[in-house]
């Protein structure tokens, strides 16, 4: 077996697969990356058996076979190279070795059958989303999803799909975000829990593409394939909380502000919060927004005032400043509207402008109770 390749090409296709493999394995042989080579064609794969990834690469090669290859190493060495050809060849003694413009590199390697074979869905239902789209979507929700081991369905981010247009959504309890789209529609109603790793993968790669992906998914697994790379991985078990029940539906205050003030302040305050529950206080009377917190123990505190225009009753609600944070740095628009109605219900948070025709994004941020 043997076969000949740019050294950057491959790096630049290994970098991205090497994402899947953890820092520690249950099973040595997923350290490696899996060599499946078809004359012209060469597959490479890694996998952490609840997530595969694979890539197609286009090479310059006669033979056939697998092998399995330390992906560290193989990492390593490839960096070091300048762009050139580089040759594999498998040999007798368990050794795959690298020629370059400079030198010979022998590397031990592992029977390719050892690999864990990759899953078939049986009969899946497909969708196809435009890179972009599900680059966004991944990115406007993942920071809300969970750690909670003991609740893994929130650990995840809940894709909704149907005729009238796909829904993400991720939550972790305190914070909650919805993310629409009525411009992709699937051709039958389905919804899965997709795992954080592969997301962040995904999210990584495809915001420099313009493939469409294609999804397909059935009760356990899904593949998301566009470019030259398929990934694979197991869905999370279980039922999604009704998240439409805790987004409250009559807020009649209505706060609009510019976003990037609102942030630089909340920011500011911040600092002298209470450095457990991080809590600030925000006071709305009129056209201005008091924004303070303070820290007790320590004798910290800080107050900020703001012009905004505001519709409602004067209110003081309390919120993490850690979750407004977040939020508010994944909005990208110039202006947001805080939607609000009793000090202890969930405010609502949306942009106001920045967003594509049939795009919308709803934040949802738990109150903090106010110690008077």
């Amino acid at each position: 077996m043997k076969f000949i390749v740019s050294s950057s090409y491959l790096l630049k296709q290994l970098q991205v697969l090497g994402n899947v493999i953890n820092s520690s394995n249950t099973l040595p042989i997923l350290d490696n990356f899996l060599f499946d080579l078809d004359h012209n064609v060469l597959t490479v794969s890694a996998s952490d058996l609840e997530t595969t990834m694979s890539a197609t690469l286009g090479i310059d090669s006669e033979s056939k076979g697998s092998v399995a290859v330390p992906a560290k190493l193989l990492l390593e060495i490839l960096k070091t190279f300048p762009e050139q050809p580089l040759t594999f060849t498998v040999e007798e003694n368990s050794t795959i070795e690298i020629s370059s413009n400079s030198g010979k590199y022998a590397l031990a390697y592992a029977p390719g059958d050892e690999f864990p074979k990759s899953v078939n869905l049986d009969d899946p239902s497909v969708t196809l989303v435009p890179a972009d789209v599900l680059a966004t979507a991944i990115s406007k929700t993942i920071f809300a999803a969970g750690n909670d081991d003991l609740r893994p369905v929130m650990s995840g981010v809940f894709f909704q799909f149907s005729p009238q247009g796909l829904t993400f959504v991720a939550t972790d309890a305190h914070k909650l975000v919805k993310y629409a789209r009525t411009d992709v529609v699937a051709s039958q109603v389905a919804d899965f829990i997709m795992p954080k790793k592969p997301l962040n993968i995904l999210k990584n790669i495809l915001g420099t593409s313009d493939a469409e992906v294609k999804i397909e998914y059935n009760d356990s697994n899904a593949t998301f394939s566009f470019d030259n790379y398929l990934l694979m991985c197991r869905l999370i078990d279980g039922k999604y909380p009704n998240y439409e029940a805790v987004i409250p539906k009559e807020n009649p205050n209505k706060l609009m502000i510019d976003r990037s003030q609102f942030l630089s302040s909340v920011r500011r305050v911040a600092i002298f919060s209470n450095k457990t529950t991080h809590q600030i206080r925000l006071k709305i009377a009129g056209a201005e927004l008091n924004v303070s917190a303070e820290d007790i123990d320590y004798s910290n505190k800080a107050e900020e005032r703001l012009t905004c225009d505001y519709q409602g009753d004067d209110m003081q609600i309390g919120y993490n400043s850690r979750f407004l944070t977040e939020m508010l740095t994944n909005l990208q628009s110039d202006m947001i509207m805080l939607e609000m109605s009793l000090p202890n219900r969930a405010g609502i948070l949306t942009p106001v402008d920045g967003l594509e025709e049939g795009e919308t994004v709803t934040m949802l941020v738990m109150p903090v109770m106010l110690n008077s």
